[in-house]
């Protein structure tokens, strides 16, 4: 009889052993681990020795390309057997042959029945865990912020464990991946414009960067009021018009304020320039409103969702994106792009105690992860640190990520927003001539925004110029909207 590792029978806790024998039968008959590679795990399974059993068959796969039984068998430690074969009084031999003799899964129900001993484990996990919270939760003395913070940590690592046995392939023979890879290409030639991934909306930005790709990390940093989020959310909407599905999560505005920016970014297609500050106080003319309203009902079908909500966590997050896809699906789209806005907010764990390096790193990498699990693409917008503004040229590089542990590493891109016009703004000429040349200056530049793609894993580095107008929350390709 198992035991877990609480000491209670796993019997008590409903485990059915019948599962695990059934899958582990139905793979020797087989003799190959291929239909389940990147899907079941060794600690999926409860039994010891069906453990122990699992762990041989993908070695011997790993080493031989097969996991026939007689291999397999060959793989134990004879110290091993000779403890397991005295406490069962059993022949191990014999116990695997039965395994595979009685199994009445074929090839077909392998998957199936391997998704049912993951759900076991899992569902086991979740008893043990929930026990031992309530016993913790019975001393007086338990602090109950600690109490919640390991409770999630176990719960997200069965999280996880359920979404690596959701995910899809994982391994590909370089013929196989030169199939997707042309695969792309081809979508890319029928689209037109040499998009693979999704697309910016921003026309110079996809032809440098082929789209935002699945499984990939955008950063996207800049200073303050450089139009991070009007820049993010712009990405979304247009994301969002090209049938992509889209989740943006807010750790800092409202749902009510990016719904205001979005319809001034969208009234601006229309002719219609209202400022996003006038929109809050209501500056706005009756005609405008009209329009307004008229713009708000291009989101009707936009397949865009907004979670609004401080102090998120990596683990609050991936169960945000879960409920997301889960709204996503009954609307019949899927979540394709995330934005993050923005990684500084998200909140970190115990784990550094205020090394904010290490924050930082956990959280980047937390972020990429969430995209390769979910096979979406994520753009995390980024604030710089105020090194950047002591600098006479105020153009943000890489090193200015250098505070921000592996944030640059994690990241598959990087880039920034740089709106000289701000800085210009600020400044006072120290004489009447350079007054004038500072608004002579601030007149070619007040519509201009610079991309700055510093890092770029498949692709080069470059400067592209957008337009924007920052009040109106509206940036577009370089040629003015009107």
């Amino acid at each position: 009889m198992t035991n877990t590792n609480d000491g209670q029978s796993s019997v008590d806790r409903g485990f059915v052993i019948e599962i695990e024998q059934e899958v582990l039968g139905a793979l020797l008959v087989s003799g190959t681990v291929a239909p389940i590679l990147g899907v079941l795990r060794p600690d999926h399974f409860l039994e010891p020795i069906h453990r122990r059993l699992f762990q041989h068959m993908l070695l011997a796969h790993e080493r031989y390309g097969r996991s026939a039984l007689s291999v397999v068998y060959g793989m134990f430690d004879r110290d091993e057997v000779d403890t397991w074969e005295k406490v069962t009084t059993r022949r191990l031999a014999q116990y695997l042959a039965s395994l595979a003799a009685n199994t009445t899964l074929g090839i077909g129900g392998i998957k199936l029945t391997a998704a049912n001993l993951i759900h076991q484990s899992a569902r086991i996990g979740i008893s043990i865990e929930a026990e031992r919270l309530a016993l913790a939760a019975n001393d007086p003395g338990a602090d109950p912020i600690q109490l919640v913070r390991t409770a999630t940590r176990t719960l997200d690592d069965i999280a996880a464990s359920l979404r690596g046995g959701n995910r899809g392939k994982t391994r590909y023979s370089l013929s196989e991946a030169a199939d997707v890879a042309l695969d792309e290409v081809q979508s890319a030639i029928h689209r037109g414009g040499g998009i693979t991934g999704i697309t910016w909306g921003l026309t110079d930005i996809n032809k440098a960067t082929g789209g935002i790709h699945r499984g990939e990390m955008v950063v996207l940093g800049a200073r303050p009021s450089m139009g991070k989020t009007a820049v993010g959310l712009g990405i979304g909407i247009k994301a969002a018009q090209a049938g992509f599905g889209v989740g943006f999560i807010s750790l800092e505005m409202g749902a009510n304020r990016l719904a205001m920016r979005a319809l001034t970014d969208i009234a601006y297609d229309w002719g219609v320039r209202v400022p996003y500050s006038d929109l809050i106080t209501g500056n706005v003319s009756e005609e405008d409103f009209e329009k307004i309203c008229d713009a708000k009902q291009r989101f009707n079908a936009l397949p865009l969702w907004i979670e609004q909500q401080s102090g998120l966590s990596i683990s609050d997050l991936r169960v945000k994106v879960e409920r997301m896809q889960d709204v996503a699906d009954r609307a019949g789209s899927k979540i394709d792009l995330l934005i993050v806005d923005y990684l500084q907010l998200v909140a970190a764990s115990s784990r550094y105690s205020g090394n904010r390096n290490n924050e930082v790193s956990e959280i980047s990498a937390g972020l990429r992860q969430i995209a390769r699990e979910n096979d979406v693409a994520m753009i995390a917008l980024s604030q710089l640190s105020r090194g950047v503004e002591s600098r006479e040229d105020k153009r943000p590089m890489l090193a200015d990520l250098r505070d921000s542990g592996s944030l640059e590493q994690d990241a598959d891109m990087v880039a920034f927003l740089y709106r000289e016009a701000y800085y210009l703004e600020k400044a006072k000429g120290k004489d009447a001539n350079a007054e004038m040349e500072r608004l002579d200056r601030l007149e070619q530049v007040e519509s201009k925004l610079q991309f700055i793609i510093a890092k770029q894993r498949n692709g080069a580095v470059k400067t592209i110029e957008l337009f924007v107008d920052i009040a109106a929350s509206a940036v577009r390709n370089a040629a003015r909207a009107f």
